[in-house]
């Protein structure tokens, strides 16, 4: 399928190309083999979790990396946003040498969340290179908004990293590693020399996170979506500016692909309300989530859904009332609150515990997802209802009963009598990758929400007699959700 994707997607623009298209020589997209220009990891937690062995709780930490796959030097910027309003909690400036690699580790703190390094690469401010003293994430941009103003907002959340550009001259020079160690002289990578060295970029960026809780014995692999084609231009910003964002897409063309057809949208800003960040969301939209759950009794199994809107942030503003287009709701003392649907089989296409089958299953609802970065946690009904969700410990958790101990669920995002979750685009030029037929411009509507995520399963075999040594049993997998595209001409 990730090859198709990126066939098509190459097919389309030298089809689109031939009949003199404009401007399609540069597109957002997501790029299926993983790497761009623009990076967004869907979630970090330093939350914590009941061990059930040791009697207390134990602590996630989440390591980031990104790699600079190409030949030139990069300067990019890092942020962290919490995962109720998708208010930044930390950014900062990194510099990349060619081929280089930058690690970083998200730890709990006291009050919160904070960040360490041992790596070399290097930033602007400076970050802590001591586990015992780590930048701490801050709270500024979301005092008041009656989400809470604590610091413990910060323990969850998802990050992104956008190639502000390709560096050149003295700047370059300075970030490039000699014999392990960058320079880094201030004077280069800051102020007017460090943004006249700073080109456009080439993208290869690639990364990952790694959600671990050492206490617990698990730990969950992700690997961020990637945009591809986001810039033409540089977007360098210095490191106390909250620019650039994923509303900087340049130019505001976004490509789809959507079965054996591929959409090239051009012009968003030309549409009634425009929002400088819709060719992103158009790119990342989807009406259906995909995925599986276990709740196994024998092996104390529990799941776990991040469903991350990494856009939402751009339409939805302090207060009551309606949000711009797209979301239902603006951001208040209960969230920014979007209707989904579920319908929940388990394994043998069941939707209820009963000897009887039913075909076509009936829905089940819960009332909303409200957060930026929501968990699911799915539970088989009965008890006390949990405080956190059972794998991540998360506080920004929606718990849904499965009634089933396996299966699978399809969650949507249903068209409001409002027009909401739609996105109606400013019109397409349609590639066929059948026919290689190219359309006219057609108007065309994107279903859905823009979102990523995957699903977190545990199995926990409490303790193990081995030769005998008692040792703990726990794992952990993480499985990448399934989408399905609905684009209306």
């Amino acid at each position: 399928m990730n090859t198709f994707k990126q066939k098509s997607l190459y097919a389309a623009l030298a089809g689109l190309g031939a009949l003199g298209a404009t401007g399609v020589a540069q597109a957002v997209s997501v790029n299926h083999d993983g790497l761009g220009q623009a990076l967004i990891y869907p979630y970090y937690t330093v939350r914590t979790v009941p061990t059930g062995l040791l009697g207390a709780d134990a602590a996630y930490n989440s390591l980031l990396s990104v790699v600079n796959s190409t030949a030139s030097a990069k300067a990019v910027k890092v942020r962290f946003l919490e995962g109720k309003n998708s208010r930044e909690v930390l950014d900062f400036n990194l510099f990349l040498s060619a081929k280089d690699v930058w690690t970083a580790a998200i730890i709990p703190t006291t009050d919160g969340a904070g960040i360490f390094t041992a790596d070399k690469s290097c930033t602007v401010p400076a970050i802590s290179t001591s586990s015992a003293a780590p930048n701490q994430f801050v709270n500024f941009a979301y005092v008041g908004d009656s989400g809470g103003d604590t610091l413990d907002r910060t323990r969850e959340g998802y990050a992104e990293i956008i190639e502000m550009g390709d560096l050149i001259g003295t700047t370059a020079a300075t970030v490039t590693h000699s014999s392990g160690v960058p320079a880094c002289s201030s004077s280069l990578i800051r102020g007017q020399v460090a943004r006249d060295n700073t080109v456009p970029g080439s993208g290869g960026l690639f990364g990952s996170m790694t959600l671990i809780n050492v206490l617990k014995g698990e730990d969950f692999g992700l690997d961020p979506t990637a945009l591809d084609g986001f810039s033409t231009v540089a977007l360098w910003a210095e490191a106390d500016s909250i620019n650039p964002t994923l509303a900087q897409v340049n130019p505001k063309t976004s490509v789809v692909v959507a079965g054996f057809k591929v959409y090239v949208t051009t012009g968003w800003q030309t549409i009634p309300v425009p929002n400088a960040v819709d060719p992103v969301s158009a790119v990342l939209m989807h009406n259906n989530v995909y995925n599986e759950f276990v709740l196994d009794v024998s092996t104390h199994s529990a799941t776990d859904w991040v469903v991350t809107m990494p856009t939402k942030r751009e339409y939805v503003f302090k207060g009551t009332g309606a949000a711009q287009k797209l979301f239902q709701n603006n951001f208040s003392a209960g969230g920014s609150c979007d209707e989904i649907g579920l319908v929940i089989y388990d394994r043998e296409e069941r939707t209820r515990v009963a000897t009887q089958d039913f075909s076509p299953p009936p829905p089940q609802r819960i009332d909303a997802l409200c957060n930026e970065a929501n968990v699911i946690t799915y539970l088989t009904g009965g008890g006390t209802a949990p405080t956190v969700s059972t794998v991540f410990g998360s506080k920004n958790f929606v718990p849904v009963s499965t009634e089933f101990v396996n299966g699978w669920i399809a969650l949507s995002f249903p068209v409001t009598s409002t027009g909401r979750h739609q996105l109606v685009g400013p019109g397409s030029t349609v590639f066929d990758t059948r026919t290689g037929g190219t359309s006219g411009t057609l108007s065309t509507t994107f279903n859905g929400l823009p979102v990523i995520g995957f699903s977190a399963i545990v199995f926990e075999n409490s303790t193990l007699n081995i030769g005998g040594s008692t040792i703990q049993s726990n794992y952990g997998g993480n499985f990448n959700h399934k989408t399905t595209t609905s684009i209306v001409p």
